[in-house]
């Protein structure tokens, strides 16, 4: 496959069908990672979800609006994982949608705007911040560096890139770090040297966008 340089109406479920594809792979990982400090259920929640995406796409497409498309089939991801990281996916696809609404196509720019928005949608919802070690913590940086490549001039291909980048680097600075919320936070002792199950799952978002983006 090549690299795709812009994101139509025709493409962009397969986009996000790519999203689905890693986790459909990762998701007994995801569920250990998560057995190991939560209730286990992480990775059922992101391959359904993310499942159930591409399908969603389809039934709310708006003609000409990639992003208010993506808003409404993000209200109805809420209705399908309706647990603490399916309702923080579902509003992070929702703002990511609105902050491009009114395109067309996505290049560049529009797919740093919607990672920036992504992040911060799920930054609103989930009250975290950055250090807090969580999901955020991946995609925060993600975004940031997906903005800065932008601003350069970078291709999708470039951005994407930056934003993967960004969400390794995030995912690693987790190793560090003490969870503060949920049954994480009770099993805290456990958590020095071991990456954040929640931000691998945020990069794995990442990466699944890259695989499609990338042409992988």
């Amino acid at each position: 496959m090549m690299a795709v340089t812009k994101i139509t109406e025709k493409n962009l479920v397969y986009l996000f069908a790519s999203v689905a594809v890693l986790f459909a792979e990762k998701k007994d990982e995801l569920c250990q990672m998560d057995a190991n400090m939560g209730d286990g259920d992480l990775g059922l929640t992101m391959s359904k979800g993310y499942g159930t995406l591409p399908q969603l796409i389809e039934e709310q497409r708006v003609e000409g609006d990639l992003g208010k498309t993506l808003a409404k089939a993000g209200m109805k991801m809420s209705s399908v994982v309706p647990s603490t990281m399916g309702t923080l996916m579902s509003s992070g696809i929702i703002t990511g949608g609105k902050a491009v609404a009114g395109k067309a196509e996505w290049k560049g720019g529009e797919l740093a705007a919607f990672l920036c928005a992504f992040a911060a949608g799920i930054q609103k919802r989930g009250k975290c911040q950055t250090g807090d070690r969580t999901i955020y913590d991946a995609l925060f940086p993600a975004g940031e560096e997906a903005k800065e490549a932008a601003e350069k001039g970078a291709d999708m291909a470039g951005v994407i890139t930056a934003a993967l980048r960004g969400a390794e680097a995030g995912v690693e600075a987790t190793k560090d770090m003490i969870p503060k919320y949920g049954k994480a936070a009770v099993f805290a002792a456990k958590a020095k040297g071991v990456p954040d199950q929640g931000a691998v799952a945020g990069k794995y978002v990442l990466e699944g966008l890259a695989n499609y983006i990338l042409g992988k």
